[in-house]
């Protein structure tokens, strides 16, 4: 194993097109990059959507990452990722609306950063089930630097958990843990 570098811990979303199969596509960006090595993947879930009403549900799931790049550098390359599945950031992308891919860097060891394109940990996964739920398959006692909770407890004090449905891991897709 190479030395050096960090756990991450990364979100999917999408609503857009084939979901599952953008979902692989991630993956195997992620195996061509040679600075990411996958660790582990959340089970996938189905959420209602946040945002502007009118849109289809979202999958979302959690894959952990360790890295040897910096938070910036690898902000980059998830967005570059993005990019390349379809997610259109321009000036009339609607926020919190419909997306191909969204890709959001959660956590990347236990580094407190505020930048204005990179806030870590991310400043709202504390509120978002649909982040939590599946952060939860992957390290469920790992501390937000910041609140001091556990992803369990950030679960356990959320009210809307039963709207998130478990979906059947796709073909290829890897285990938690």
């Amino acid at each position: 194993m190479r030395a050096g570098g960090e756990r991450v811990y990364v979100a999917l979303g999408a609503n857009l097109g084939d979901r599952e199969a953008t979902f692989a596509a991630v993956l195997a960006a992620f195996e061509r990059e040679p600075d990411l090595r996958l660790v582990a993947a959340s089970g996938i879930y189905e959420t209602p959507p946040l945002g502007p009403p009118g849109q289809g549900p979202y999958l979302n799931a959690v894959v952990a990452l360790h890295a040897w790049l910096s938070p910036l550098a690898l902000l980059e390359r998830l967005q570059a990722i993005e990019s390349a599945l379809g997610r259109d950031r321009g000036p009339d992308a609607v926020r919190w609306g419909p997306r191909a891919i969204d890709l959001d860097l959660l956590f990347f060891g236990d580094r407190c950063v505020s930048l204005p394109d990179l806030e870590l940990p991310h400043p709202r996964l504390h509120e978002r089930a649909f982040v939590l739920v599946p952060l939860a398959d992957v390290a469920p006692e790992l501390v937000h630097p910041v609140r001091g909770g556990s992803v369990e407890a950030m679960l356990a004090a959320q009210g809307r958990i039963e709207e998130i449905m478990s979906r059947p891991r796709p073909e290829g897709w890897p285990g938690a843990r």
